[in-house]
């Protein structure tokens, strides 16, 4: 998306906000009343909480019941991984609000490893998880939808049937997979799956967790009633309203969604002419449509993210939870590929806006930053 002066390309960062979720906030903020209240201010604050749930339970094909409404994706994966396993499977390409909490949380964890197309080998899977459920332990086995970084789609429903198989809860982090690929929470296999507003074209600050009927968790907070017992607290109404709105657009992206893959490729065709050493990660796997992880070893993704920020893109180092921190890109680490590739991998992600005019833009910072004539980083 273009603004005239700057070119935003970094969507799986953020989104930006559709005028639908905008409309919708500010509409919910004019209502008074508590959504646990039971007068007519506070049954009108519970329809605008209970109208996005249906919303976004539609978007992943969940049941309202199964959408517990959060302070965002971080959140739910905490709330998963401190869940009282005695084991978790992970793969190492997760996003850090998995891997943390999973580090954190005293349970047993095995780390699955990636191929060098970055997607997670099931044969590592099947192994693990017959460790982890050995004597009936309580094991969860987490994987992601997509990754955040490189784009590639992961195995997630060869992962539940080996998950089912042994007995194993399954959580899929599916943040950068809803609005890009179908879901279908019901037939998926899943125990819990997360999602983000803002990655959507929502607000930043609102997610849900999706817990099948039927799974036990410990509340995700305590001390009140809300979210059927699951999450304490009086619900972030202006937020989840906008959430809900863009929920609701979200199907309609098919096409945009289209478009930004072909506009992917002729990116990634592009920056190969400019730069021939560049790598493009995950090129030979199954990729969401509008993600490119692109390396030219020996030079800093870092550097390249400042410059091309100052010749006015918007790209990223990682993600965005992690970007200020400098050194090798960890999932590309975990994926095998070499140093010098992962100090220098950025991210561009497309959005359902992105035109034309944006990947020229890109695409004329990018020679000048990383092209033949380019200093070295």
């Amino acid at each position: 998306m273009t603004d005239g002066t700057r070119t935003y390309l970094d969507n799986n960062a953020s989104a930006p906000l559709r005028d639908s979720a905008r409309a919708a906030m500010v509409a919910a903020m004019d209502v008074t009343g508590n959504p646990s209240s039971v007068h007519a201010e506070g049954r009108r604050a519970r329809a605008i909480v209970e109208t996005a749930r249906e919303h976004v339970a539609e978007l992943v094909g969940a049941r309202p019941s199964e959408i517990v409404f959060t302070s965002g994706a971080t959140e739910a994966n905490n709330a998963v991984m401190d869940a009282g396993w005695k084991a978790i499977c992970v793969s190492a390409i997760e996003h850090d609000s998995v891997l943390a909490p999973a580090r954190a949380c005293g349970a047993k964890v095995i780390a699955l490893p990636a191929s060098q197309d970055g997607v997670v080998d099931l044969g590592s899977v099947q192994e693990a998880l017959s460790h982890a459920a050995q004597g009936g332990a309580r094991a969860l086995l987490s994987v992601m939808m997509a990754n955040n970084e490189t784009g590639v789609i992961q195995p997630v429903a060869e992962a539940a049937d080996l998950a089912r198989s042994l007995g194993v809860a399954l959580h899929v982090d599916a943040v950068q997979g809803v609005g890009r690929l179908p879901v279908d929470f019901a037939s998926l296999g899943a125990d819990t799956l997360t999602i983000s507003a803002h990655k959507l074209g929502g607000p930043r600050g609102v997610g849900a967790l999706v817990i099948r009927d039927g799974v036990n968790l410990p509340a995700l907070v305590k001390g009140g009633g809300q979210e059927r017992r699951r999450r304490g607290g009086t619900e972030n109404v202006v937020g989840i309203a906008g959430f809900g709105a863009a929920a609701a657009e979200v199907a309609r992206d098919v096409e945009a969604m289209k478009r930004a893959s072909a506009l992917r490729d002729q990116l990634e065709a592009s920056v190969m002419s400019l730069t021939p050493d560049a790598v493009i990660i995950g090129r030979n796997a199954a990729r969401i449509g509008n993600t490119s992880c692109i390396a030219v070893p020996g030079k800093q993704a870092e550097t390249l993210v400042i410059r091309m920020d100052m010749e006015g893109v918007a790209i990223s180092a990682g993600a965005a939870c992690t970007s200020g921190k400098v050194g090798a890109n960890t999932v590309i680490t975990a994926m095998g590929l070499p140093d010098s590739v992962a100090r220098s991998a950025v991210r561009v992600s497309l959005g359902a806006e992105t035109s034309e005019t944006d990947i020229a833009a890109f695409l004329a910072a990018w020679q000048k930053v990383a092209g033949g004539a380019a200093l070295a980083a």
